[in-house]
C-alpha cells in the first residue's frame, strides 16, 4: 500500500510538471524569436536562458519572464511580440478555469438564470401586516417543497421572534419547522450538512448582529465550498435573518461591509420589504447556490399589498429597481433606508429638488446589468445611503458605481456617502436618530450637493 501511494505520487507529479514544462518550452521558443528580432537582444537572450534553466518550473516563473520581456520591448513593434502577448492572454483565460472559477454556480440551475416573475395585484389589493404576507409565502414553500426545512432560535414553537413562521410548526410538523439552541455556528453547520444530503434548509439567525457568531463557518465552510471543490460539492442553504434598525445596541447593527467581504461565494439579498423578500426566497429555491437574506427588522408590522401570485413571483438577483424617477441627484440605497429615501424625496420635491431613488436589492451580486450609471448620466450627482459604518458596504457600493461602471465620467459634483456613525446604534428613538441616517439626514445631504452646484437657488440652510 505504501509503495502504491509513492508510485501514485510520482505519477501525479510527473503529469503535472510535464504540462508546465511544455508551456515553458513554448515560451522559451517565442523568446528566442524575440531575441533575434529585438534591439534588446542581449537582455532578452539572458531572460530566455534564465527561464530555460529552471528544472522544475512553476507558472509564476513563466509569467514573470513574459512580463520582463514585454517591459523591455515596449517601444518595439515585433511579430514575435504579438505572438507572446497572444500566448499570455490565452494562458490567463485557462488560468481562470484553473484557479478562479466556480466561486458561484455556473450550472444551468444557478439562481441568476431563474426567470423573473413580477408581482401581480387585484385592482383593490388586500393589505396585511408584512409578517402575515411573509408567513403565507413560507406556508406555500413548505407545502410545495417537501425538501425544505426551516429552523433556528425560536423558529418553531413561537413561529419566530417576528411571527413570520407563526403556526407553521403546528401545520407542517416539528421535523419541518423547529427550534435550535443558541448556537449560530452550529445552525449553519447543520444546514450545510443537510444541504449536502439533498435537503433545502432555511437556517434562521435571529438577528443580523448574531450572524457575526456564524461568520467563520459561513466564510470558511459555506462560501468556499463550491470554489474549493471546483463545483464538486454544493450547499444551497438559505440563511434567513433580519436587521438594520431596532433602536438598541445589540439588535440594530448593519455590518454589511464585513459580511459581504467575508462571504464572497454566497448571494446577499437585502430586500426593502417582505414582498421582495418573498420573491427572493422563491427565486433562491429554484437555484443551486447559498444565500443570505436580510429582512428589514422594522418592516414586519407595516402594511403591504398582497400579490395574487405570491407563491409564483420571482425577484431576480443582481437587478436594481428604480423606486422614484428624478433629475437632480441619484440616491442609491437598500433595505430599510429605501423608505427613508422616499420620505426625503417627498420633502425635497416641495423645495424644487428631484431625486432618483434606486434600490440595490442584492449586494452580491451587484447590479449585473450596470444600470445605475444610466441614472448618474442623467443627474450627474450621486449619494449612497446605508446603515453601515463609514467605509462599510457604502464604500463597496461606491466603488462598484464609480470604478465598475465608470460613473465618475458623468459627475459634476463630488460623490457622497451617508452612513451610520462609527459605533453601534444608541438606545431609544433619539439614539437611533442620532446614530443612523434619517430622512432629515438624506434631505440635508442632497441639499448640500445642490448648494455646492447652485448656491443662488439653494442657499446654505445653516448659515
Amino acid at each position: 500500500v505504501k509503495q502504491g501511494v509513492i508510485d501514485a505520487k510520482k505519477a501525479a507529479w510527473k503529469e503535472y510538471i510535464e504540462m508546465i514544462r511544455a508551456e515553458q518550452k513554448e515560451v522559451v521558443s517565442i523568446l528566442e524569436n524575440i531575441a533575434n528580432e529585438s534591439e534588446e537582444q542581449t537582455a532578452i537572450a539572458a531572460l530566455k536562458e534564465e527561464l530555460a534553466s529552471i528544472k522544475n518550473p512553476i507558472r509564476k516563473n513563466i509569467y514573470n519572464s513574459i512580463k520582463k520581456v514585454l517591459r523591455a520591448i515596449r517601444f518595439e513593434t515585433l511579430n514575435s511580440k504579438q505572438e507572446l502577448i497572444a500566448w499570455h492572454e490565452n494562458s490567463m483565460r485557462l488560468n481562470h478555469d484553473r484557479y478562479n472559477s466556480l466561486l458561484y454556480s455556473e450550472s444551468e440551475f444557478s439562481a441568476l438564470k431563474v426567470e423573473p416573475i413580477p408581482a401581480k395585484y387585484d385592482d383593490v389589493p388586500e393589505q396585511v401586516d408584512a409578517r402575515v404576507l411573509l408567513r403565507s409565502n413560507f406556508d406555500h414553500i413548505l407545502t410545495n417543497h417537501p425538501e425544505v426545512l426551516i429552523f433556528g432560535e425560536d423558529s418553531g414553537k413561537i413561529g419566530g421572534v417576528n411571527q413570520g413562521l407563526e403556526d407553521l410548526q403546528a401545520k407542517h410538523g416539528e421535523i419541518r419547522v423547529f427550534d435550535t439552541g443558541i448556537r449560530e455556528s452550529t445552525i449553519i453547520g447543520q444546514a450545510i450538512g443537510l444541504s449536502l444530503r439533498g435537503f433545502r434548509p432555511i437556517a434562521e439567525i435571529q438577528y443580523l448582529d448574531y450572524v457575526l457568531y456564524a461568520i467563520q463557518i459561513m466564510s470558511d465552510d459555506l462560501a468556499t465550498l463550491q470554489y474549493r471543490t471546483k463545483g464538486g460539492q454544493k450547499a444551497p442553504i438559505i440563511v434567513r435573518t433580519r436587521g438594520h434598525r431596532l433602536e438598541g445596541i445589540f439588535h440594530s447593527g448593519s455590518p454589511m461591509g464585513m459580511i459581504i467581504n467575508a462571504i464572497r461565494g454566497v448571494h446577499v439579498c437585502v430586500p426593502r420589504n417582505m414582498t421582495q423578500a418573498s420573491g427572493m426566497y422563491n427565486t433562491l429555491l429554484q437555484g443551486d447556490e447559498p444565500a443570505l437574506v436580510v429582512e428589514s427588522l422594522n418592516g414586519y408590522r407595516l402594511k403591504e399589498d398582497v400579490p395574487i401570485n405570491l407563491a409564483e413571483m420571482r425577484v431576480p438577483l443582481g437587478v436594481i429597481e428604480t423606486l422614484r424617477l428624478g433629475e437632480d441627484v441619484t440616491v442609491v440605497t437598500y433595505g430599510s433606508c429605501c423608505r427613508l429615501a422616499i420620505e426625503a424625496a417627498d420633502m425635497l420635491d416641495k423645495d424644487g429638488i428631484s431625486i432618483e431613488v434606486i434600490d440595490i436589492q442584492t449586494l452580491l451580486p451587484f447590479d449585473l446589468d450596470k444600470q445605475i450609471v444610466n441614472s448618474v448620466k442623467k443627474t450627474n450627482r450621486l449619494l449612497v445611503v446605508d446603515e453601515d459604518v463609514p467605509g462599510g458596504a457604502n464604500a463597496y457600493v461606491m466603488q462598484n458605481i464609480l470604478e465598475g461602471q465608470n460613473a465618475y465620467e458623468y459627475l459634476d459634483s463630488a460623490p457622497k456617502t451617508l452612513t451610520a456613525k462609527a459605533h453601534r446604534a444608541a438606545y431609544t428613538t433619539d439614539g437611533d436618530y442620532a446614530s443612523k441616517p434619517s430622512a432629515d439626514d438624506i434631505y440635508d445631504a442632497v441639499y448640500s450637493i445642490m448648494n455646492e452646484a447652485d448656491p443662488e437657488n439653494y442657499p446654505d440652510i445653516y448659515e
